[in-house]
């Protein structure tokens, strides 16, 4: 089979499923073009600020699309073989991951825009809205950690000559450049649309064609940044500190876009590259569809780590956090939900696919050694001199190491918000002072981890990232379910993915507990050991009281938010 066909028959699938299991999934909520969203009803200027579709599509996409979706279809390829990787992010992207985020996305509306730990509160009691936001928060900190420690990653590497060029060249500050610009722009069309109001066609014609350049620029600039892994990491988290108290549209809401252009770009390219490549046979599929369904190396089983590995490309639950802590406060009217909930899942399941391409393309000499957004990187590049030639190498893989950067990034300060707003929710503080106090314990933690884990950390602890990831999205549908429920209405089509994905991730932690017992295991995986049981109690308990409430025959409360 080939990689033009392979890409081909996912779109239509994608397509598909948007069309038809979209539809059916968006009838069963009823979404009323005429209904007061909290964007509206609430609206402050800062967080809730009513949105138009196609600009909040980008910021949404941005902040779900992070590392999750190539780190994840990248390392399970090389270890499963790329045929059950890209059949589970079909069936996953499709049926569970952008049901998950459409049907949170609406929870969180229907119940003023609260986060789904809220959502779980009210409908299960104040001990396991306790014991979701203590499970939000852990999993929180594992992204933080993970995504840190990735970007900074990126950002740092040895000078280089590459063949050809007449300038001295930094791969790693290249990319730190072009991220830093990208950033300092995005603040710029902030407070342009703020102040001046233009319209939005002109603001695209300025700002977008100056992101690109930056890339360019970053390959001129190279060597004006540089500063090792735990640097990077501090001003990271630094930067995150001072988004996370910034009004969304200085920031946030520009940024997504923009960098839902460079998504798109990324997407676009992958496109090319693929459909070019492959049919003027210039690229062509080398590794093995299908390596074994046990494999020598860390989480050698396909079930359940294949599953947890491909995170973010077929379903998890930091995109409820999203869809419910930030999107939620900006959907302009509820029909908008289908597109921004449902359909951005659909387009980073296109992301892992083509996350999946770059693997099947490289031979194995030239993934060895190579951490995933390296090998992300060089593939983008590969598909873009596949078209434009070798002379545009450095600026191409430059743009796909910021492509990589990029889907990283945004996520780093949704979620250092999303942590906010949850501890703010805790502690029922609202205040300025509680915002900042909040803020610092969110951005403090991971911090702290990372200079004491050191540069590299996230690979040790990216099986329970996906682990975790996925089990809140479990969870999460555990109480779109008991709302449902409450209401009225079905809920099977939420029921039985929250089934098999809860028993997938729980397999997976018992698994991890086993092997921190283990007299050979590592300090990282005594860690994972820990923390694995902590988050087993905590689901256990959660499920648990969950089920009572499903089986309850009780009539549903008057004041349920209505479906």
């Amino acid at each position: 089979m080939s990689l033009p066909l392979i890409a081909g028959v996912f779109l239509v699938v994608l397509a598909l499923g948007y069309r038809f299991y979209g539809g059916f999934i968006a009838r069963q909520f009823r979404l009323d073009s005429g209904a007061v969203t909290p964007a509206h009803a609430k609206s402050d200027g800062v967080d809730f600020v009513p949105t138009r579709p196609f600009y909040l599509l980008g910021q949404h996409f941005s902040a779900i699309a992070a590392a999750g979706p190539i780190a994840g279809p990248i390392l399970a390829a090389q270890q499963f073989g790329w045929l059950p990787a890209l059949l589970w992010i079909a069936v996953g992207s499709v049926f569970i991951g952008a049901m998950h985020d459409f049907a949170t996305l609406v929870a969180s509306i229907r119940h003023g825009a609260v986060s789904i730990a809220e959502v779980v509160r009210s409908h299960l009691g104040p001990t396991a809205g306790l014991a979701m936001l203590a499970f939000i928060w852990v999993a929180l900190v594992y992204v933080i950690v993970a995504f840190t420690d990735a970007t900074a990653a990126t950002f740092v590497s040895g000078d280089a000559e590459l063949e050809g060029l007449t300038f001295r060249f930094n791969p790693g500050g290249a990319v730190a450049f072009a991220s830093i610009a990208y950033l300092l722009l995005a603040v710029v069309m902030g407070l342009v649309d703020r102040w001046l109001k233009p319209p939005l066609w002109l603001q695209t014609l300025i700002f977008v064609p100056a992101t690109l350049g930056v890339v360019y620029l970053g390959t001129r600039m190279s060597t004006l940044l540089v500063l090792d892994a735990r640097g990077w990491s501090a001003l990271i988290l630094a930067y995150c500190f001072v988004a996370s108290l910034t009004p969304v549209w200085v920031l946030l809401q520009p940024r997504g876009y923009l960098g839902g252009f460079v998504l798109y770009a990324a997407l676009a390219v992958g496109v090319v590259g693929i459909f070019y490549g492959g049919l003027s046979g210039e690229l062509s599929i080398q590794q093995p569809a299908f390596s074994g369904f046990n494999v020598p190396g860390p989480g050698g089983a396909l079930f359940p780590f294949l599953f947890v590995t491909i995170a973010c490309g077929a379903c998890s639950g930091f995109h409820g956090l999203v869809c419910s802590g930030t999107t939620s406060k900006q959907i302009d009217k509820e029909p908008h939900c289908k597109p921004v909930g449902y359909g951005a899942m659909l387009l980073e399941g296109f992301v892992a696919v083509i996350a999946l391409a770059t693997v099947m393309v490289a031979t194995k000499a030239e993934l060895t050694g190579k951490a995933p957004g390296a090998v992300y990187g060089a593939g983008l590049g590969r598909f873009i001199v596949t078209v434009l030639g070798k002379e545009y190498l450095v600026i191409a893989t430059t743009f796909g190491a910021m492509a990589f950067s990029t889907f990283v990034f945004d996520t780093l300060d949704v979620s250092t918000r999303l942590g906010r707003y949850i501890l703010q929710e805790l502690s029922g503080k609202k205040g300025k002072g509680a915002a900042m106090v909040a803020t610092a314990v969110t951005c403090g933690v991971p911090l702290a981890f990372v200079l004491l884990a050191g540069s590299g950390a996230w690979r040790s602890f990216w099986t329970l990232f996906g682990t975790s990831n996925q089990l809140l999205a479990s969870l999460s549908l555990l109480g779109v379910c008991v709302w449902l429920k409450s209401t009225g209405r079905p809920y099977v089509y939420a029921l039985v993915p929250m089934m098999f994905v809860g028993a997938v991730t729980l397999t997976s932690l018992v698994l991890l507990v086993r092997e921190a017992l283990s007299p050979s295991s590592s300090a990282a995986s005594r860690v994972n050991g820990v923390v694995a049981v902590v988050l087993l109690a905590l689901a256990l308990s959660l499920f648990a009281a969950g089920a009572r409430a499903l089986r309850s025959r009780r009539h549903p409360p008057a004041a349920a938010p209505a479906v």
